[in-house]
């Protein structure tokens, strides 16, 4: 061989060594791949991302950015619970990029249609109301409950009951009750009897009071908000109190408050 031939001979043979060391540096020393993925989704943390050519695998965060070993013509493969599964082929180009941009779709789950039983439900709220009709509140008269139409008694109304004299009986003549007899000479059956009179009025008072808002009462008829109350009571001693109460007329109960309140606010601004 020629000392021309050789030097030909060597020269090759250092320019396959480092051709070969370069490959093999390349593939065993794969370089930093970073990317993003992009999505209609908001939510694009915990993402994983797998090089199922070399191995490696990683998750992106929050945003989306995620960081992997890979050389070209890796296969990346991303998934995650609401994404479709996708497999994204690293080319040299990408690896020349600061930022790679990955898309991936979202999974949309298709459901089973679902029929809500017993009633029937469409899901439609309008539909849904229409079709149910009148529903019968349960109360006790509905259930048939003995003595549901019976009116509760008032406190006051009570304590008459027990205190004033029952309805004579045969039975009274061999036994006689003493305690109403006792009520009636001490005046305890009387002063019940008013305080009856007076919570009646006052839940009349009430009554009507709730027709109209408290502000019509400050603003038309002059009555500061905290003697509201005072004014109602007011209103309670007048003798028409309770045939006016009892018509349930708005318009006459106004007239008879604005009538009043006059009287009110007067003898208030004198004092």
């Amino acid at each position: 061989m020629s000392r021309q031939n050789f030097q030909c001979f060597f020269f090759a043979l250092l320019f396959f060594a480092a051709t070969e060391s370069a490959v093999g540096q390349s593939f065993f020393y794969p370089e930093n791949f970073k990317g993003r993925v992009v999505s209609t989704s908001k939510e694009l943390g915990a993402i994983s991302v797998q090089n199922l050519s070399r191995g490696y695998a990683t998750i992106t965060d929050d945003e989306g950015f995620f960081d992997i070993r890979a050389q070209a013509q890796d296969s990346l493969f991303l998934s995650g619970v609401a994404f479709k599964e996708t497999l994204f082929v690293v080319t040299s180009g990408h690896l020349e990029q600061q930022l790679v941009y990955v898309p991936i779709e979202e999974k949309i789950v298709a459901l089973d249609e679902v029929v809500l039983m017993p009633y029937n439900l469409s899901g439609d709220l309008a539909k849904d109301a229409a079709n149910m009709g009148d529903i019968q509140v349960v109360t006790a008269s509905t259930l048939g409950l003995p003595n549901a139409n019976v009116k509760p008694l008032m406190q006051s109304e009570r304590l008459l009951r027990e205190a004033a004299m029952p309805k004579f009986n045969i039975g009274m003549l061999l036994t006689l009750p003493f305690n109403p007899l006792i009520n009636e000479i001490t005046g305890r059956t009387k002063m019940l009897k008013k305080r009856v009179a007076r919570d009646k009025r006052y839940l009349m008072s009430e009554k009507m009071r709730g027709i109209f808002p408290d502000s019509l009462y400050t603003n038309k008829l002059g009555v500061q908000r905290e003697k509201i109350a005072d004014f109602f009571y007011f209103c309670e001693i007048d003798d028409r109190f309770l045939k006016v109460a009892k018509t349930d007329n708005p318009l006459l109960i106004w007239e008879f408050l604005k009538e009043k309140s006059s009287v009110y606010t007067k003898n208030n601004t004198e004092e």
